[in-house]
Formats: C-alpha cells, structure tokens, sequence
C-alpha cells in the first residue's frame, strides 16, 4: 500500500517554535522585552541543538528498530511536549526548555522515518524526500495559527491540547500505513506493506539488505543489481564488482561525508544565527514600533508556508536525469551524484545571497531576505537527507544521517556565543558578525566542486577504458 508524501505534514519545525511562542506565551508586559527575547534565543538554542546531536542515536535506533518502534518514540516525546508547553506559565517557564526539546526530537524522529517513503516513487524519489523535508519546514503554519488564534483569545493550552490529542492521527498512521521494520530501495517486486487484505502487512526487510549486501539474489543465483552499491573504495563507496555495501567506519572517512558535513554546518549556523536574533533584529531597524515588527513577522510566518512549495524544486533538479539514457559504462549511482552536484551549488549560492541581504541594515530588504531563508533552507534539509540516501548505502542511512546532523549541532552551538558577541561588544548590532558568516559560508561551494572533479574523473576513466578496449580489439583483428 503506497503513502501518500501529504500523510504526514503536521511537524514542528524549530524557527516556528521560536518565532510564534516569542509571541504567543504570556509576557509581563514590560516595556523592555530584552530579557525575555534573550532566554528565547537561549531556549532555540538548546533546542536546536538537541533536535540534531539526539538525530544520531535516533538514527541508531531507526536502522536497528525500524520504523515502528521510531515512530512510537516520536509521538510519546512530541505528545509530552505539547502537554508541557500547554501547562507552562510565566512562574513555570523552565518547562519551555524540555518541551521544546521534546518536540523537536520527537518531529525529526516522524522525518526520519517518513523519508523512507521516497523509496516508492521510484524515479521520483529525490522529489518526496525534499517535499517531505518542505513539509516539515512549513510546519510554520500551525503556529501562523496559534498566532492568529491567541490574538483572537485562544488560550495557547487549549491550542496545544489540541495539538497533542492530534498524536492519535499519528499513533494511526504508524499501525495501518508504515511498515514494522523498513522500506527497501530498490522496491523488490511485489512488495507490499499496510493494511491490504488478502496480503501481508509486513516484509522481511532484513532479508532484503542481507541480499543487498551480499550482491546475490535471494535464490542465490548470482549478483544482483542494487543502487546502494558505492562507487569508489576512497569516497566511501566500494566498486560494485566487489558485491559488497561500504562500511559505516569508511562512509563516515570519506570526502564526500567529510565535506557534506562542513556544507550543511556552514548554512545551518547561517540560519540559527539569523533565527536567533529575528526579533531583536527587526526591533532595531524599525525603532522598537510594535506595529511594524508584526507587519514584518507575520510576513516572515507567511513565507515559512513556502517551503513545502519550493523543496520539491530542489527534488526534481535531484531527479532531472531519471528516465533519460545513462552513458555507456555510467551506474545509476554515478548519475545520481553528478546530477545533486547542481543542486549542492545553488544550494550554497542560495545561502551566500541570503546572508548578504540578511547583513543589510534595510527593513524593506528584509522582505527578500525571508524569501531567499525559506527557499534556501527547504533547499538545505532537503538536499541533505536526498544526498545522504544518493552517496551512501541504505544500510547505513539513519546512522549516517543522525551523524551529519549531530556533529553539524555541535557547529551550531557557535551561535550562541555570537548571540553574547553581538549583545556585548557590538552594542546590539550584529553587522561584523553577519558579514563573518557570509564569509564562512563560501565554504560550502567546496563540496559540489568536489563531487563535480569526481564525476568528471570517473567520466575520464570509462572512456579511457573504452578508447583501450577499442584498440585492444583492433589489435586482436589485425
């Protein structure tokens, strides 16, 4: 039974969380906000670093457990969050730093394992796995609404009851529509899984990876195409004549894991960083009117609905070579790369243009910047999970997904003492540290450049094979 990619959109991504409870939650209406704009910033960056350092053993334990079990731990921690936020007060607002935790841990844990669903859409498959990255993103919208809603009187406790009585769509979702253990890729045929009567509602998953690994059919009758097969020893990648899926130890020394890893920390601290200090920041450039840093938030809220519209951009110029003819000696895994390497450069082009309109002391500019955030960060998670399932063995993805994003937390953790730079010794202005940021973020161009020379190189290689298997013939016949 297929999934729908729209099934399971309703997560909360961490810039909502930040933006709309800075506006939501009670304040003690004073008149200097400061404080409070302060222990937020603190709280998303806790937050945010928990959501990718825990994405490590929660990959951990979606290879090992399989989808089922993840989910299961997903919806206790997204439900006890809701809960903690909905009994939270001015007098108990240390509750907002477990809960926050809470639910950005139990959401990326209902991402991991709604990426797999990719694997059934075959030639689509970069597509649903940005556009669910693009959902998550536009998780926006449910605090758009708690906003909304709490202008009007709402109450934000009956808002996240609500919120948390809505985990039984999830606990359905995860009985009747996932799999117990995986989702394999490639799709074996006759593969089924769900509710669907007259058939199983399970697959023996590790059976198919065991195939997978070994490089033989199940009836043992010699090797068997897989696309999880690497493409070279030094990339993390084994030669395919090897018949054996690369390592975890050798997938995480390669350069391409090496270099992914700097592309996303680079972007994610750009975009903590600008998270971060949105509120402070607007304050500033429009002379602390209330009235207009709405104006400019609610624009902002409205642009984060963009994101499950534009990473699916990023998805089809992933899956633009699908159905076309591969070169003569070309895998389907070579193709794949050589075609995320445009997207890895407009990916990083997206965030170099972002940070310099983001260092721009101009409020109206500020527009493009939100436009320019949503579609680069759709383009980041997106590329990220889509890249990690193309380079790396199936096998190994929770795990290498959880790594990438762990370490890139402990990168982010940078953002704070920025957040202390620009508070003290820039006197509230965080100019010096923007245009530091964009610098930085110039290394992030080095790993499509990269994954472009390999692919180039391994072009080289077959059709120098070929001109000397061509010459070796003509030899033979004369």
């Amino acid at each position: 039974m297929n999934s729908s990619p729209w099934s399971s959109s309703s997560l909360i991504s961490l810039p909502s969380l930040h933006l709309s409870l800075s506006l939501a939650l009670p304040s003690l209406h004073l008149s200097d906000c400061s404080g409070q704009d302060e222990q937020f910033s603190l709280v998303f960056t806790v937050t945010s670093f928990m959501n990718n350092f825990l994405t490590l053993p929660n990959g951990f334990i979606f290879d090992r457990f399989g989808t089922m079990a993840t989910r299961l731990l997903g919806i206790c921690l997204y439900t006890t969050g809701t809960l903690m936020v909905a009994f939270s007060s001015s007098a108990l607002s240390m509750l907002l730093f477990p809960a926050l935790s809470f639910i950005a841990v139990g959401g990326i844990l209902f991402l991991i394992t709604n990426i797999q669903v990719g694997n059934l859409f075959g030639s689509h498959r970069s597509t649903i796995i940005t556009l669910y990255n693009g959902a998550f993103d536009s998780s926006s919208a449910v605090f758009l609404i708690i906003k909304v809603m709490h202008e009007g009187g709402v109450s934000l406790r009956s808002s996240f009851l609500i919120l948390s009585v809505c985990s039984v769509i999830h606990l359905l979702r995860t009985f009747f529509l996932m799999p117990n253990t995986h989702i394999p890729y490639p799709l074996p045929e006759g593969f089924t899984y769900g509710v669907s009567p007259g058939k199983s509602n399970s697959y023996n998953v590790e059976e198919s990876e065991k195939t997978r690994e070994t490089g033989r059919t199940p009836e043992g009758e010699g090797p068997a195409e897989t696309d999880d097969m690497p493409l070279q020893p030094d990339d993390g990648q084994q030669s395919e004549d090897s018949g054996k899926v690369a390592s975890f130890r050798s997938c995480v020394q390669s350069g391409f894991f090496l270099w992914h890893l700097v592309w996303l920390s680079v972007m994610q601290l750009r975009h903590y960083l600008f998270i971060g200090t949105l509120n402070p920041m607007l304050n500033r450039l429009a002379d602390n009117d209330s009235a207009l840093v709405s104006q400019y938030t609610n624009a902002f809220a409205f642009t984060q609905l963009c994101g499950v519209l534009c990473a699916p951009w990023n998805g089809l110029i992933m899956d633009r070579h699908k159905g076309k003819p591969l070169a003569p000696g070309e895998t389907d895994k070579e193709a794949d790369l050589r075609s995320s390497s445009l997207s890895l450069f407009l990916t990083s082009l997206q965030c170099l243009l972002f940070s310099i309109c983001a260092s721009s002391p101009l409020l109206p500019l500020q527009y493009l910047t939100f436009i320019l955030q949503v579609l680069n960060r759709s383009f980041l998670y997106g590329g990220n999970a889509a890249f990690v399932s193309i380079a790396f063995p199936g096998v190994h993805f929770g795990k290498l997904y959880g790594l990438v994003m762990s370490l890139s937390a402990v990168v982010s953790l940078l953002q704070y003492p920025c957040f202390a730079l620009v508070k003290g010794a820039l006197g509230g202005d965080p100019f010096y540290v923007n245009i530091a940021l964009t610098l930085l973020t110039l290394l992030a161009f080095i790993h499509p450049i990269n994954i472009f020379y390999h692919c180039r190189k391994l072009t080289n290689q077959r059709e120098d094979m070929a001109g000397g298997a061509a010459i070796t013939l003509a030899e033979a016949k004369m």
